[in-house]
């Protein structure tokens, strides 16, 4: 908010002196490097462009400087890139970024106040401070008024600062002596000078006191202005707040100045308490110690990270069989039988230690004879005969077992078929056998492509079908053959007109002139050649269409007659001559088509007055072109009549047929003309 300053003003070097002292009244014995902790903030604002980062000093007046210097700092770097935004595009427009953010604001400002001083210069003005946009603006203005003079890059140093005004104000006298707000006015931070007043105001941050002037913290944690996230507190600063977990991160883990936290690498700082021969290894919110030495096997390191002998007669239960001793040896351990003695089967091993069984079946004693097999087990022995044999007790030998035989429909799942010693599982037709040689599995004949179009795997076998437009050969059944859908029983209703057979369908195709094929594909449709304007009709004729073409008619009316309109011719009056009341009082001209397969009886003209009066009474006849019979007329009521097609036109042609009406009405006769063309088109 702005507010009126009091009308006093306090000199610029009181005002600087005040602020001094109150950025260095630390207390008593303190020591604060206050140009230090400018410059660590000047630093902050350069390297991160953010001044909320936390300030690390001790001193609660460092922190302070190290903020407001901070936010000076950024301010600046903000008025360059505005400025150099000005000069480089000619424009304020920023290509990415948040246009409402603080730094935006300070952008865009710059940048505006440097293109009013670049406009000023284009147009001849005077690069003199221009107060009516504020001090700081009026500076920005006139140094790139100036650096538009001389075509050169205008950075933010170039601005001029006190020392530089107080060196121009020795050569010349400055036009803005009398600014009330010059060097901060009474202000304490922002001062403007309307003419009439000094308004003072205050940075983001802050809000104005009542006396006007000075400006005090807002603490945004209060009034609930800061952006903390949920899981966050809110700490406030002097011009801002900041944001801090309110949780700490747990065992093994650190707070990052982003407010993160992030895994404690206890093996690079060293705090973990591996022993020397161990080596540490990191995990996340923890370590562990990894021995350095890898023991041989029967052996286990120690917490020393020695390698002692494993006792596997204590860790192992039960280490030996029933009837043995465990001892344990370096690295090993080995059974003892408890009783030397052995029984029928055993003899004692060549140590003397155990009892180890008899093979019988070694070489060189066969004890079961040729043609058998001999199964040691221990302490005895068997005579068996070889898979596949059982023995025979007449003959005495072994003799091949028929496994199809003796286990129908179990062993194998089509065909079993009997081997000496063994049996063989074979498939029928469309299966193979599978992997245990036992099951069959359907052949997919379809993967060798057998049919010409597609294929169908069935269990056992396969299908051959063709795409429309094709059928299946009857000679291979796998060939597809074109199908002529033109040579169909009904092949000649396919098409309105012809029909034309392709690999696997059909075309229909319309004769060259006056017709086009339909969106269906099949029937053929007229072309108005008199809508589309591609006729040859002269500006004098009337364009009519017919199927499949058009005629251009041109009528004259005839002598004592006018005409009335397109199509219609009036009598002329006729006074005294006799011969011309006995003349039709309207000829008029009408023209249809119809194809030569129309249905007959077919009504095709009717006529009448235009209005009927009670009385009427009313003839029609055709007086001409009616020479073959076609036509005939009808009498519909006391005024209408109408001409119907009675016998078929069997092929195209032009008719003319004249029609008269004669209508009684009040005891007068008056006649009427009607001039019908009949355009007969061929049929599809």
């Amino acid at each position: 908010m702005e507010r009126a300053a009091p009308s006093h003003r306090v000199p610029l070097p009181l005002l600087l002196l005040l602020a001094g002292l109150s950025v260095l009244a630390a207390p008593a014995g303190a020591d604060v490097p206050m140009e230090a902790c400018c410059a660590d903030g000047h630093r902050m604002a350069t390297q991160h462009r953010d001044c909320s980062l936390p300030y690390t000093s001790e001193s609660k007046e460092c922190r302070m400087v190290q903020e407001q210097c901070c936010h000076n700092q950024l301010e600046e770097l903000h008025c360059t890139t505005g400025i150099n935004l000005a000069s480089e595009q000619e424009s304020c427009a920023m290509s990415h970024g948040n246009n409402a953010s603080l730094e935006a604001l300070f952008v865009k400002r710059c940048c505006h106040c440097c293109l009013l001083g670049r406009v000023a210069q284009a147009q001849g003005q005077s690069c003199e401070y221009n107060l009516l946009v504020g001090y700081q603006c009026g500076l920005v203005f006139r140094a790139c008024c100036v650096k538009g003079q001389e075509t050169t890059d205008l950075d933010i140093g170039d601005l001029p600062r006190t020392a530089k005004i107080s060196e121009m104000e020795e050569e010349q006298e400055d036009p803005y002596l009398n600014d009330r707000c010059r060097g901060g006015g009474p202000c304490k931070q922002q001062c403007r000078d309307s003419g009439e007043e000094v308004v003072c105001s205050c940075f983001v941050g802050y809000q104005l006191l009542p006396d006007g002037v000075s400006c005090e913290d807002i603490n945004e944690c209060i009034t609930g202005s800061h952006s903390c996230r949920l899981g966050e507190n809110c700490i406030n600063t002097v011009g801002s707040f900041r944001c801090q977990r309110d949780s700490s991160c747990g065992t093994g883990y650190e707070l990052t100045e982003h407010n993160d936290c992030k895994d404690i690498d206890e093996c690079e700082s060293g705090i973990h308490n591996c022993l020397p021969d161990f080596i540490c290894q990191n995990t996340l919110g923890s370590f562990r110690c990894r021995p350095k030495l890898q023991c041989k096997s029967g052996f286990i390191q120690d917490a020393l990270g020695n390698c002692i002998d494993i006792n596997e007669c204590i860790s192992i239960s039960p280490a030996c069989p029933v009837g043995h001793t465990c001892i344990n040896t370096e690295g090993s351990y080995t059974c003892q039988k408890n009783v030397p003695n052995c029984g029928r089967g055993y003899h004692l091993n060549e140590e003397g230690t155990r009892c180890v069984d008899v093979d019988e079946c070694s070489a060189p004693a066969e004890p079961c004879g040729p043609g058998h097999l001999c199964v040691n087990s221990p302490g005895s022995f068997r005579c068996e005969c070889k898979t596949g044999y059982h023995f025979d007790g007449i003959s005495k030998t072994c003799v091949d077992v028929n496994e199809c035989r003796r286990y129908p429909g179990r062993l194998c799942g089509h065909k079993c078929e009997n081997t000496p010693g063994s049996y063989y599982c074979s498939c029928t037709a469309g299966f193979r056998l599978s992997a245990d040689g036992r099951s069959c599995e359907d052949v997919n004949e379809c993967d060798s492509s057998p049919c010409s179009q597609e294929c169908a795997n069935v269990y056992g076998s396969y299908q051959c079908y063709c795409r429309r437009g094709y059928q299946l050969s009857d000679v291979d059944g796998v060939t597809c053959e074109d199908i002529d859908e033109c040579a169909l029983p009904t092949g000649g209703h396919i098409c309105s007109y012809r029909c034309v057979n392709i690999p696997g369908s059909f075309q229909c195709s319309c004769p060259p002139t006056g017709y086009r094929l339909a969106p269906n594909g099949r029937n053929c449709q007229d072309i108005d050649e008199c809508v589309t304007g591609i006729h040859n009709c002269s500006i004098n004729e009337t364009c009519f269409n017919i199927q499949g073409g058009f005629r251009c008619l041109a009528f004259d009316c005839p002598e004592n007659y006018r005409r009335s309109a397109d199509t219609r011719c009036e009598r002329l009056p006729c006074h005294e001559n006799q011969e011309c009341h006995k003349l039709p009082l309207r000829i008029t001209y009408y023209h249809l088509s119809f194809p030569t397969n129309i249905q007959v009886p077919a009504v095709v003209f009717r006529m009448g007055p235009s209005s009927a009066v009670p009385g009427d009474s009313m003839q029609l006849a055709i007086t001409s072109g009616n020479e073959e019979g076609f036509f005939s007329t009808r009498k519909v009521n006391h005024h209408s009549g109408v001409v119907a097609l009675t016998k078929p036109v069997p092929e195209p042609r032009d008719l003319l047929l004249t029609i008269k009406m004669d209508l009684y009405r009040h005891g007068t006769v008056s006649s009427f003309v009607a001039k019908l063309f009949i355009f007969v088109s061929a049929e599809l």
